[in-house]
């Protein structure tokens, strides 16, 4: 159980379960590490995961950092909505946010970061899983290995990393979550967003880096 500042941030992860329908969700700095803490979990170490080649660059990063390779999917136009990167369980939905979306047994990961959002923190993202295991891993690995309490009551005893979303942003996202909700209570569905991104496969850094492309 999350103690002082803290509970801000786990009431805003409650709404987006209410929201999506996702039994847990894990709130973050951003999108693209709520995309390598899922990759880290789901132990993507030497394996391929195939994505669309227009997609947000940091994707093929996270899959690169985490140890896998990445092999490009060839798309023409734009991207729309979520996709699955394909080797793995986790679900690159920066693009979709709407009600009940949630897919059992994927790590579905949520962007706030950028004017087009449907959530707009500025900066943001969430991890939606159904996996306990996962969702603790997930709590400790974004708060630098930290339980969610002060550090000198701490108990340190596993790594991780600095990903934690603020509370003060956790607080703004539990006031702009009300837009999602009709006045008798009932949610509103979001239409998936749709971007034109560039065509990675054609950058030589991602081929350097245990990385290839299908032509």
């Amino acid at each position: 159980m999350a103690k002082g500042i803290y509970k801000i941030t786990e009431k805003f992860e409650k709404e987006l379960c209410k929201y999506t329908g996702a039994p847990y969700a894990v709130a973050v700095d951003n999108g693209s590490n709520a995309l390598f803490l899922s990759l880290m979990w789901d132990d993507i170490r030497d394996e391929e995961i195939t994505i669309p080649s227009r997609t947000y660059p940091s994707v093929p990063c996270a899959i690169i950092h985490a140890g896998g390779r990445v092999k490009f999917r060839k798309t023409k136009g734009t991207l729309r909505g979520a996709y699955q990167l394909e080797g793995s369980n986790v679900v690159d939905s920066a693009l979709c946010l709407t009600a009940d979306m949630y897919d059992p047994g994927k790590y579905m990961c949520l962007s706030f970061t950028g004017h087009h959002k449907h959530l707009n923190l500025g900066k943001g993202g969430a991890i939606l899983t159904d996996n306990k295991g996962a969702y603790e891993w997930f709590k400790r690995a974004r708060f630098s290995g930290r339980r969610e309490c002060s550090y000198h009551d701490d108990n340190f005893d596993m790594l991780g990393w600095n990903f934690y979303m603020p509370p003060e942003t956790a607080t703004r996202g539990l006031m702009l979550m009300q837009q999602f909700y009709n006045i008798d209570g009932t949610k509103k569905c979001n239409e998936d967003i749709e971007l034109p991104y560039p065509d990675l496969s054609q950058f030589k850094i991602y081929d350097s880096i245990r990385c290839r492309g299908d032509g």
